[in-house]
C-alpha cells in the first residue's frame, strides 16, 4: 500500500506542476547518503515507482480520481433583455427566504459551460438566449465550482418548468427582489469579475 501512495504522490507531483526531480535534489543535498546516483537508495525507489506506475497504467485514472477531490459545476446566467432588465427566477427548491435568484443549474459531465446557460435557461423559461463573457469564477461551497457568463435574450415565449420555477420577473438592476441570493446582487452591477 505504501508502494502505491508514493506513486500517487508521484503522479500527484507531476499533475500539479511540481517536477519530482527538484524534490529529489533537495532531498540529495540534505542527505547526500540518498543521493539519486546509480545504485542508491533514491535511485532505486525512483525506478521502482516509475515501474509500479507504468504497471498500472489500465487504472491510473481510476487511482487517480480516488485520490482527487471530486467537483460539480453550478453554471449561472445573467440574461439581459434590451431593456438592460434582468431575467430573476424565484426558485421552488431553494431555501425559503433565499428563493429569488438568475437562472442556474449544473454542468452535465463534458459539456461547455457557454451550451449549460443556454440549456438551463430554455429549461427553466423556455426562452432563448446568446452566452457573453464569463463574469464569474468562483470556488463555491464544498466541491463546488460556480460559473457565470452574461447571456442576452434573443427570444421565445415565457414558459415556466412548474417543477423548478414558481416565478419569473425581468427586474432593474437595482430593483431586485428582497429575498434574492447574495451573489446575485453583484453580478447584476456587473461587480464581479473572473
Amino acid at each position: 500500500m505504501d508502494s502505491v501512495r508514493h506513486i500517487v504522490l508521484l503522479r500527484n507531483c507531476r499533475v500539479r506542476g511540481v517536477r519530482l526531480s527538484t524534490h529529489v535534489r533537495q532531498a540529495s543535498r540534505e542527505h547526500p547518503a540518498l543521493a539519486a546516483r546509480p545504485g542508491g537508495t533514491v535511485h532505486r525507489v525512483r525506478r521502482l515507482l516509475t515501474r509500479l506506475w507504468r504497471l498500472l497504467r489500465p487504472v491510473q485514472s481510476r487511482v487517480m480520481w480516488l485520490v482527487n477531490a471530486k467537483f460539480v459545476v453550478g453554471v449561472t446566467g445573467v440574461v439581459r433583455d434590451d431593456e438592460g432588465r434582468v431575467l430573476m427566477l424565484k426558485h421552488r427548491l431553494w431555501a425559503p427566504g433565499r428563493q429569488w435568484g438568475l437562472p442556474s443549474g449544473f454542468a452535465h459531465k463534458g459539456e461547455d459551460f457557454r451550451r449549460t446557460v443556454v440549456r438551463e435557461v430554455k429549461e427553466e423559461t423556455g426562452l432563448d438566449v446568446e452566452v457573453g463573457r464569463l463574469v464569474m469564477l468562483n470556488s463555491g461551497l464544498r466541491t463546488r465550482l460556480e460559473v457565470a457568463f452574461e447571456a442576452r435574450l434573443l427570444g421565445g415565449e415565457l414558459r415556466l418548468d412548474p417543477f423548478e420555477i414558481l416565478e419569473a420577473r425581468w427586474c432593474r438592476p437595482d430593483d431586485l427582489p428582497e429575498d434574492v441570493q447574495p451573489v446575485c446582487r453583484p453580478l447584476v452591477r456587473g461587480e464581479t469579475v473572473p
